[in-house]
């Protein structure tokens, strides 16, 4: 499953290839709290068709109605040069829009977007590419620019820059039943996901559609995956054979997320093995999770896979998880309470009259 961005681009590409009329609405500024982060953007025909979001609903809507034909008004959507609109610039626009309270954005609506060039940056972000997309404000022309880091998007007024691509990506070391969950989510969440297994008995029973499946060793895996800083690797095994050697490769890399399952004991002894017999540091396994996942009390594959992927998420969007919230902390709380509370609740010794009468 393509990520958010590339899904409204290629639609929007189609519908001009074909010769239909469009609209792109980018969010360019944000002010107060917003529904969706700047960079976000929808596609809009002019049969009122859309795809992707700028807001929580009731923008689209109001595009659609401003955009469209309707059989009484024959609007469409016009040429010319990008445009800039504004909403919830008052209590009155924030309560009809749905944004939150202060909540004000501004959005940059390019006008029929060229087709060719829909069709180059597609091709280019469906390669891995990262691209600088730059619009003229002024005259509406467009430059595509492959480049080397990505940048939070740039706008001025008068020229917008914006960073697309690539994707994210997640690398899952062993092909169980708690990796076809975690695939799943990924592709929902816009990850292009990869699972290695070498185990044949794994790997053929394997479910999930849209995935890369390899049978290489782990570790030749990783190293072939070339993991960048929009790449995960979550190593899913139990097995030290297959997920340590996949795990130290990693952990050279600039993946934003290294994790592996497994209880607290395991991960404590896999720590134990890479600084004994790989010359680590516990600075060097710093980067290393483990056991992953956000604590939620899980028990299922499926409920697991969950945890795992909110706390992939949360890494990526930069969020400071509270130490609470780690399966590590959260169970050594909760055996510190149990064996409070057993302690209370110790069964009381049972002493006899003749036993508790005075010796003499």
């Amino acid at each position: 499953m393509d990520n958010i961005d590339v899904m409204v681009l290629k639609a929007l590409r189609d519908w001009r290839l074909a010769g239909q009329r469009a609209l792109l609405a980018t969010v360019v500024r944000t002010w107060g709290s917003s529904p969706r982060p700047m960079g976000s953007m929808m596609a809009l025909r002019e049969d009122g068709r859309a795809i992707g979001s700028v807001s929580g609903g009731c923008i689209e809507d109001d595009l659609i109605a401003r955009h469209t034909r309707s059989l009484n008004q024959n609007l469409g959507i016009p040429d010319g040069p990008p445009q800039l609109v504004r909403y919830g610039v008052s209590a009155d626009e924030a309560h009809r829009f749905g944004l939150p309270c202060g909540g004000t954005l501004e959005l940059l609506l390019e006008f029929n977007p060229d087709a060719a060039s829909l069709q180059q940056l597609v091709t280019q972000l469906e390669t891995g590419s990262l691209v600088q997309r730059s619009v003229d404000c002024d005259s509406g022309a467009v430059t595509l620019t492959l480049a080397q880091q990505p940048e939070a998007l740039e706008f001025d007024g008068h020229r917008l820059s914006n960073h697309l691509g690539p994707g994210y990506r997640m690398l899952l070391i062993g092909a169980g039943a708690l990796a076809e969950y975690l695939a799943t989510m990924a592709l929902f969440n816009g990850f292009t996901v990869t699972v290695c297994d070498p185990r044949e008995e794994y790997m053929g029973s394997w479910s999930v559609e849209q995935v890369h499946k390899v049978t290489d060793m782990p570790d030749d895996a990783v190293t072939a995956f070339r993991p960048d800083s929009r790449s995960c690797i979550v190593a899913l095994t139990h097995d030290p054979k297959l997920d340590d050697l996949a795990l130290l490769e990693a952990l050279h890399s600039p993946a934003f997320y290294v994790g592996a399952i497994g209880s607290r004991r395991n991960n404590h002894a896999r720590r134990e093995r890479m600084i004994e017999h790989f010359d680590e540091t516990e600075a060097s396994l710093a980067r290393l999770r483990g056991p992953i996942g956000l604590y939620i009390g899980s028990k299922t594959p499926a409920e697991i896979a969950v945890s795992v992927m909110a706390e992939i998420l949360a890494v990526k969007n930069g969020v400071a998880l509270p130490q609470a919230m780690s399966v590590e902390s959260a169970k050594q709380e909760h055996d510190i309470a149990m064996s409070a509370a057993n302690t209370h609740c110790a069964i009381p010794e049972i002493v006899s009259p003749a036993s508790a009468a005075p010796r003499r």
